[in-house]
């Protein structure tokens, strides 16, 4: 087992990441405030190339990322070389369109995955599933979130657990952390109100 690091999560400063002089000066502060790796997430138009260049002059791992679903669809094979110029092995999603949580939403979501999983691990690059507290609804004696963990295997889906949200549900996070252990690569701590 590898010895757990502590990350920073870039969709907290996103606001900041919309240009590479912003991730340049957002890579030099988080350094600065003790971090080693980040995950990646809603960076703005920017050159992997140059992000991959500055990741490496701050001593700065890319653990993991977020892409929309749709870019794993569509543009799975740039997706792949954008994790391999950074050498990140994670993938993740931040949550899918709504259209995934009607009837049948999760079965479409199973089988667009398959191949997509497929490719990706083939590559050495493995795919997490993002939680928020909308997964958490009702779907008859189940939950959303529930399902999808049952319903896919975990060679084709790791689970990115996010605290905060599970809480903001109704859920017990030590019990989602258990019940997961053995899908979990990434996890999302954050601080909420009580």
């Amino acid at each position: 087992m590898n010895k757990p690091r502590i990350g920073a999560q870039l969709f907290t400063l996103r606001d900041y990441t919309e240009t590479i002089v912003g991730v340049e000066n957002t890579f030099a502060k988080v350094r600065a405030a003790g971090y080693t790796g980040v995950q990646i997430s809603a960076f703005g138009p920017v050159d992997p190339g140059a992000v991959a260049r500055l990741a490496r002059e701050h001593d700065i791992f890319i653990a993991a990322t977020h892409f929309a679903w749709e870019e794993f669809v569509t543009e799975l094979d740039r997706v792949i070389d954008i994790h391999q110029l950074w050498g990140c092995r994670h993938a993740a999603i931040g949550g899918l369109p709504s259209e995934y949580f009607d009837s049948g939403g999760l079965a479409r979501f199973a089988d667009e995955l398959g191949p997509v999983a497929e490719q990706l691990t083939a590559t050495g690059i493995d795919f997490s599933y993002h939680n928020h507290s909308h997964e958490l609804a009702r779907h008859g004696a189940s939950t959303w979130l529930s399902e999808l963990y049952h319903t896919i295997p975990g060679e084709m889906l790791k689970a990115e657990i996010d605290v905060y949200w599970l809480v903001a549900g109704g859920a017990d996070p030590i019990q989602w952390i258990r019940d997961l252990a053995d899908r979990q690569e990434i996890i999302h701590f954050k601080d909420m109100a009580v």
